[in-house]
């Protein structure tokens, strides 16, 4: 079966398979580990005992209690394509987690090193910050110097602020200020700010095909960005119409229309998908049943890894929605690319763009 025009096609050595219930393999058969070192001790009755060494002892302790110490966060940073993407980082754990996710997002700050390739901070350089958090309310403080951007990136900013803050559960919605003075508008272009910033303001929004914005919502779903070997997953806002009731068969609707043909986003979707019933929820879990197009180029009960990982994630954005259960034709005997049975429903990662699922 042919895909539409914004799928993507893999060769049969998959080159980046990654699942959001267990990580994948890069190609080929899986690697045999390697035991460590041995020593030999002698106990007084002259036995030798091998012990595992004591280096490779101390690395695995050094490195236990330096994960202990950090926190993986989700920092939304520009990649080349100009799109506000998550990228999941290990901060020093303490307290103020909030404020050190900030900083990490000024230019020429403590992220600069740690920034994958084609990947930029958003907020000036220099720029102060400090974060207020009441009521599930962030109010950011900064300095003069966050008017210090080109205006064409004053979007990218108000989003990215505004989803790195509320990927934690204490914040709902960001308050910004300057130099201690409530910010209406962007400084530099007047973006307008809603008094309670949040996600239902959306991220990277595209309402191109919008002509009458008022009788629509907005529904954020995910797509695949970068390229082969460096895949990651961009979330979009879109503007549906408000007849559409569901959201959950809005945003499938959304998924299989696949990203704007302007843009170098990809979608594993084929033309043909489709749901043939009303999406069923129950408890945080929603079941869906699809036609076997959801197989697209692969056969029969095999589901594509990027097809599930945005499907998954592009749900789960939705509140109350806490797993994704999948079947085709009633059935559910779905394997990931890897041969995995997807035997019980797929949850959300707890980080997105980590480098692994």
């Amino acid at each position: 079966m042919s895909l539409n025009k914004r799928t993507l096609f893999f060769s049969t050595v998959i080159l980046l398979a990654t699942t959001l219930t267990g990580c994948g393999l890069l190609g080929g058969e899986e690697k045999k580990q390697i035991d460590p070192p041995e020593t030999v001790t002698y106990e007084d009755s002259g036995k030798a005992v091998k012990k595992e060494s004591a280096s490779v002892e101390k690395n695995d302790k050094d490195k236990k209690e330096a994960a202990e110490k950090t926190v993986m966060t989700e920092l939304y940073l520009i990649d080349k394509d100009g799109y506000v993407v998550p990228q999941t980082m290990a901060l020093e754990q303490k307290e103020g987690i909030a404020k050190q996710a900030l900083e990490y997002l000024v230019v020429n700050g403590p992220v600069s090193e740690m920034l994958p390739n084609g990947f930029q901070a958003v907020i000036p350089a220099d720029t102060q910050v400090s974060v207020d958090i009441k009521d599930k309310v962030a109010v950011v403080d900064f300095s003069k110097e966050f008017a210090n951007y080109k205006k064409e990136q004053e979007q990218q900013i108000l989003e990215a602020v505004t989803w790195t803050l509320t990927q934690f559960d204490s914040v709902d919605s960001v308050k910004l200020q300057m130099n201690g003075k409530v910010l209406k508008e962007m400084p530099v272009n007047g973006t307008p700010i809603s008094a309670k910033q949040s996600r239902a303001n959306g991220i990277n929004i595209d309402a191109e095909d919008v002509v009458d914005i008022s009788n629509t919502k907005a529904v954020t779903v995910y797509f695949v960005g970068g390229e082969t070997g460096n895949y990651y997953y961009v979330p979009v806002t879109r503007r549906v119409d408000n007849k559409v009731k569901n959201n959950i068969e809005a945003a499938v609707n959304e998924l299989v229309k696949g990203p704007s043909y302007t843009t170098d986003l990809q979608s594993e979707f084929a033309a043909g998908v489709e749901l043939l019933d009303k999406p069923k929820i129950e408890n945080g879990k929603v079941t869906l049943n699809f036609n076997e197009a959801i197989f697209g180029g692969f056969k029969e009960k095999i589901i594509s890894n990027h097809l599930l990982n945005s499907l998954v994630l592009s749900l789960t954005e939705q509140k109350g929605i806490e797993s994704v259960s999948i079947l085709v034709k009633g059935k559910a005997e779905l394997v990931t690319e890897e041969g995995e049975k997807l035997s019980a429903p797929v949850t959300r990662p707890e980080n997105v763009n980590t480098g692994s699922y």
